[in-house]
């Protein structure tokens, strides 16, 4: 991190420091956990919605925290007064502070901010874009899905003096949270994956989604670019709200005129992983495999291309950096061997009606022998799409029928919130043992243990809440005796 000092600190939060503090106090990273302070840290004591980081203060100052940013005063056992400067709002001061090192990485490095939103394929696109970005210069991007108020100047706060990209994942749960994240990092380049139903009930329907996911675009000023998808008429059509140049992306015969890297003759390939030609609006052409899994991440491929490109970087080092590049972060598309030939794909970070629809029809693809009969027995393992609203039971009941239509072998469907999709797939037909209803994990656990033979491919999807990301682990792991290589 850009060190900052105490005079720094206090400008820019317009805080009040607490009479303990050190003139000379000097923060050399920042952490809202108290068990991942550094020595050297300033501490976020933010309140949360199941406890008030100002009650870890004490073991943040065990950790090595130097200082606290805390909207209130506290003591230690001793009555003494912990080291701190005080703020009105912890998560705003944080913000103040990540904008402030992105202010000053632009003057001194001409640094510049991509930002990436959409309601699926976000951490892949921003893995994607990172590993391309990396090849040329210092780039910071987040860890995992750090996506929010918190999570976005995180990410910023791993800058170091020599950092020349940003890849910013922008999440949102309602109308203005991109506004807040683009007034704090006033990205150059905006990318717009795809408008979906993932948290419709949050935002109250798709059509505030959309009106959500355009702040990014709304954002750019006349020097920046806006990464449009053009085969998702919401985001398209978003181009009508942009000030900065647009480019698009897909994989149509038809391009639109300000069309910039397109992909052409799409194939997926044995192992389920897309092979395509990226077109550069210069001519330049590259045919590449990607090492992700599904036909449905050609979107975030030719979205990461695009960004590159905006950012100048040589059409030879995009494609040299998608080729083969696979998920950069865990529970997405991942797909695991175990010893006795069961394959695990874990995509169980997230979910929303396409990305379990995408999901289905990899694992179709990959049940497919080479002459596109039947080949290997195919099991999804599907748990509740969370925050859908009151689509929730027509959503899951769609899921379950086109399990069916798919012709999946195995049904497994976890947790009373995901059962519409257990009932709709007895009805489209599919029953006895081909699909099956468990309560829990635990019961999911019990089944495939017993049931999973070698040579099955089994795919978990659901919401990160519904916690089978870790079940897909604990399978991935596991092989009855008898069957080990």
């Amino acid at each position: 991190m850009i060190e900052l000092s105490l005079t720094d600190l206090l400008e820019i939060t317009g805080g009040k420091a607490t009479a303990t503090v050190a003139a000379d106090t000097v923060i050399t990273s920042v952490a809202t956990d108290s068990r991942e302070v550094l020595p050297g840290a300033l501490y976020v004591a933010k309140p949360g919605e199941f406890s008030d980081g100002h009650t870890f203060i004490d073991g943040a100052r065990a950790a090595g925290a130097v200082l606290s940013l805390a909207e209130r005063i506290t003591h230690d056992e001793e009555r003494r007064e912990h080291p701190a400067i005080i703020v009105e709002d912890a998560v705003d001061a944080m913000g103040k502070i990540a904008a402030h090192i992105v202010s000053h990485l632009k003057a001194k490095n001409d640094a510049k901010v991509v930002g990436i939103t959409g309601s699926a394929g976000k951490t892949t696109t921003k893995d994607l874009l990172a590993g391309i970005l990396s090849q040329a210069a210092p780039t910071v991007s987040p860890i995992g899905s750090y996506n929010g108020e918190v999570g976005v100047p995180l990410t910023v706060f791993s800058a170091t003096e020599e950092t020349k990209y940003f890849v910013i994942e922008m999440g949102a749960t309602g109308i203005g949270h991109l506004n807040y994240l683009t007034d704090m990092v006033h990205p150059h380049v905006g990318v717009v994956l795809c408008v979906g139903t993932a948290h419709a009930g949050e935002f109250g329907g798709v059509e505030n989604i959309e009106k959500a996911k355009g702040e990014l675009v709304e954002a750019l000023d006349t020097e920046g670019i806006a990464i449009l998808n053009a085969e998702d008429p919401r985001v398209a059509r978003m181009e009508s709200r942009a000030r900065s140049q647009v480019r698009f992306f897909g994989t149509g015969a038809v391009k639109p005129e300000n069309a910039g890297v397109w992909a052409s003759d799409v194939v997926v390939n044995a192992e389920g992983q897309p092979e395509l030609t990226l077109e550069f609006p210069n001519g330049y052409s590259k045919r590449i495999t990607s090492g992700l899994l599904g036909r449905h991440h050609v979107s975030n491929i030719l979205a990461a291309a695009n960004a590159a490109l905006a950012l100048d970087i040589d059409p030879e080092l995009i494609a040299a950096g998608l080729e083969g590049r696979a998920a950069g972060s865990r529970w997405r598309m991942e797909r695991l061997e175990r010893a006795d030939g069961v394959s695990i794909i874990n995509d169980a970070y997230n979910a929303n009606p396409e990305s379990m629809r995408a999901a289905l029809v990899t694992l179709a693809e990959l049940g497919l022998g080479a002459d596109g009969a039947p080949g290997r027995r195919t099991w999804a393992v599907l748990g509740e799409m969370l925050e859908l609203g009151d689509e929730s039971i027509h959503q899951h009941d769609l899921l379950g029928r086109m399990a069916v239509r798919m012709n999946i072998k195995k049904l497994v469907v976890v947790g009373r919130g995901a059962k519409p999709a257990y009932n709709s797939a007895v009805l489209e037909g599919s029953w006895g043992d081909e699909a099956y209803y468990v309560e829990d994990v635990e019961e999911a656990r019990a089944l495939l243990e017993e049931q999973l033979q070698p040579g099955d491919i089994a795919l978990f999807k659901s919401s990160n809440g519904a916690g089978l990301r870790f079940l897909g682990d604990e399978i991935a792991a596991f092989a009855k005796e008898g069957d080990k290589a």
